[in-house]
C-alpha cells in the first residue's frame, strides 16, 4: 500500500496576503485559487517538483501554529540566495557538530546536513534542508 502525502493546510489570518508570500517571494506555483461564494475559498499552491501542495486557510489551528514542515532542496545556499533576493528573511545556514548547532554548510555538504528556515507573514515556519544525492 502506498501511502502519498499530497496536501498540508497552512493556517493563516490573510489569505491574500499568504497566497502573495509563497507565490511571489517563497516561488510555489499557484494551482487553484477559486471562491465559489463569499464563505469559501481554495487557494491551493506547490513548491516547485514538489508532490505535496499546500492550501491556505483559517481551518481548524490559529494563524501561525504550523511549525517544522521541511523543503528539501540540492543545494541549500543557492534556495537561500534565491528566498532571500525575493525578499524572505532566511535564517542563516547551520550544520551540527557533536549535536552542537554551528554556523555554515556541513563541511561534507552530505545529506540531511545542513539547514536553514524561513517564517511566512503569519509566523509559521519552514525548515529548508540540503539533499544534495536527490536531482
Amino acid at each position: 500500500m502506498d501511502w502519498k502525502l499530497e496536501l498540508v493546510i497552512v493556517p493563516v489570518s490573510d489569505v491574500d496576503r499568504a497566497k502573495a508570500f509563497y507565490a511571489d517571494q517563497v516561488g510555489f506555483n499557484v494551482d487553484v485559487d477559486v471562491q465559489p461564494n463569499e464563505h469559501f475559498r481554495v487557494v491551493q499552491l506547490t513548491p516547485p517538483g514538489s508532490a505535496c501542495s499546500i492550501t491556505l486557510g483559517p481551518g481548524d489551528s490559529p494563524p501561525g501554529s504550523l511549525h517544522g514542515l521541511h523543503l528539501v532542496v540540492p543545494d541549500i545556499e543557492a534556495a537561500c540566495r534565491e528566498l532571500s533576493e525575493r525578499g524572505v528573511d532566511v535564517m542563516p545556514i547551520h550544520h551540527y557538530d557533536n549535536g552542537v548547532q554551528t554556523p555554515g554548510v556541513h563541511p561534507g555538504r552530505g545529506d540531511y546536513e545542513s539547514f536553514s528556515s524561513f517564517h511566512d507573514p503569519d509566523g509559521n515556519t519552514w525548515v529548508i534542508q540540503e539533499v544534495p544525492s536527490r536531482p
